[in-house]
């Protein structure tokens, strides 16, 4: 990610997954890509990111 903006896309990634808490982070992050345009390199990234959150959430949760 770009170093000015990956703040940015992590944080945005963050609060959608605490918003959306989604099923499949594969998905969801393909689908964030796509929808605004981030480059593919860093779906592995976002992915890991994604799972990291919905673990801290699940934790919380219980």
């Amino acid at each position: 990610m770009a170093a000015k903006g990956s703040n940015e896309v992590k944080d945005s990634v963050r609060e959608l997954v605490r918003i959306y808490r989604p099923a499949n982070p594969r998905k969801f992050v393909k689908d964030y890509v796509k929808k605004y345009r981030i480059p593919g390199g860093y779906e592995d990234v976002l992915t890991r990111l994604v799972e990291v959150e919905m673990s801290k959430l699940g934790g919380s949760v219980s």
